[in-house]
């Protein structure tokens, strides 16, 4: 009975924190929708490189309220010993769980597919849009700046963009010299096929790789939390009358 009562505990203490963590997770979720650039200049290229590939204004907001969900779920059931909420709870983490490990082997797996369909969404809007949208080119050029990379894949996704046929050059990030540490000027495309800058895409793959202990013992931690939720979940579920 004792040890009911503490696992029951330390269930509603855990999921008040996931509660807090959904709700400032919401918030900030709104406040890079509402207001982007001002999140940008406080997190700088950290927040850029993310904002490439997704709205994290609206990545976030669904995430935090998932989080609510569940936060609210295991603290109700838990407190009032509600079977139908724990039962709940359970599922949409058992729901989480699987679809971080298929993404998790889709993305160590199909990393080439994973490449090629985010080139389809990614290069048609750099093109359409880079150099026109002011948050737009801003979130790239905190992008290429911070991974000193240049376009999804290389300066070519700059060709025919609203920047080069007003400027007749590329964006200077793609005319990097990383012998001196400086930018060559004006960024021709002679320069560009010089330099070779990486892609963002494929730099930020590098990036990940040479922390990939640090990427993996993130993931684990998570998985495992997940796991301890799911067990203490199902023990507090088979334990009420």
């Amino acid at each position: 009975m004792q040890c009911f009562s503490f696992i029951k505990t330390m269930m509603i203490l855990f999921n008040m924190l996931i509660f807090l963590c959904g709700v400032a997770l919401l918030a900030v979720g709104i406040w890079v929708s509402v207001d982007g650039p001002s999140f940008m200049k406080i997190f700088g290229p950290l927040s850029s490189s993310a904002m490439e590939f997704v709205n994290v204004g609206y990545f976030l907001i669904a995430a935090g309220a998932v989080l609510l969900t569940l936060g609210f779920l295991g603290c109700y059931g838990a407190q009032t010993e509600n079977k139908c909420a724990l039962m709940m709870f359970f599922f949409i983490l058992l729901i989480i769980f699987i679809a971080e490990v298929a993404a998790a082997v889709v993305a160590l797996v199909y990393t080439t597919m994973a490449e090629n369909f985010l080139t389809l969404m990614v290069v048609p809007t750099i093109k359409k849009e880079y150099g026109s949208q002011k948050d737009f080119t801003q979130v790239w050029n905190s992008t290429m700046e911070g991974l000193k990379c240049c376009g999804f894949n290389n300066y070519t996704d700059f060709e025919d963009s609203p920047y080069e046929k007003e400027n007749n050059v590329f964006p200077p990030y793609c005319c990097f010299d990383h012998d001196n540490g400086t930018f060559v000027e004006p960024c021709t495309r002679v320069e560009a096929q010089n330099q070779k800058v990486e892609g963002c895409f494929n730099q930020l793959l590098y990036d990940i790789r040479t922390n990939a202990v640090t990427v993996g013992g993130v993931a684990a931690g998570i998985a495992g939390l997940e796991l301890a939720a799911m067990i203490v979940s199902m023990y507090l579920y088979c334990n009420l009358k």
